[in-house]
């Protein structure tokens, strides 16, 4: 059986946010992500068009560190109890 998944889509000033909120650099999150640190650069600046997949690890990154997205407000936030 073949199960499909929403994917939520991210902006790069959520991005941007998210990592302010965990106090990671652009290093930590293409650390945490397994993306080269020159994707999430692109993707946040907006100089090339990076691929689903890629932005979908650094999201699903962002959330398993404890931010939640708010779809459809734009925003972000951190889970109660997360830690910097």
């Amino acid at each position: 059986m073949l199960v499909k998944f929403a994917v939520m889509e991210m902006t790069p000033s959520q991005c941007r946010g998210a990592r302010g909120l965990l106090d990671w650099s652009q290093t930590d999150l293409a650390r945490a992500a397994s993306v080269g640190l020159s994707t999430v650069y692109d993707f946040e600046k907006e100089r090339r068009a990076v691929s689903r997949e890629k932005v979908q690890a650094i999201r699903i990154a962002l959330e398993i560190a404890g931010v939640m997205f708010d779809g459809g407000n734009g925003g972000v936030k951190l889970r109660k109890g997360t830690r910097k």
